[in-house]
């Protein structure tokens, strides 16, 4: 299983990505969690196979919601996470 943190920047509040990004984990089987950032990034945590990552993370970068604008990912393996049951959207 493949652990990943990634902060997305772009217009990624107030359009839908988290609840698009969630659709997309559900979908792809991706375990984790998403959340808006103070400073108007959102931040992912998120658990899948290599196979199911690749995926989500290209989804992420093409912006899973369409009036959103992906403009930068920062994506950084995360061995140590936590282990999640489900795809949960926070705050």
């Amino acid at each position: 299983m493949r652990k990943v943190r990634m902060n997305v920047q772009g217009r990624v509040q107030g359009v839908g990505f988290r609840y698009m990004t969630k659709m997309v984990a559900d979908e792809l089987e991706i375990k984790g969690t998403v959340r808006n950032e103070d400073d108007g990034s959102v931040s992912i945590e998120a658990i899948g196979t290599d196979e199911a990552m690749t995926l989500f993370i290209q989804k992420v970068k093409e912006s899973p919601s369409p009036m959103g604008r992906v403009t930068y990912v920062d994506i950084q393996e995360y061995p140590l996470m936590e282990v999640y049951k489900k795809f949960s959207v926070t705050n």
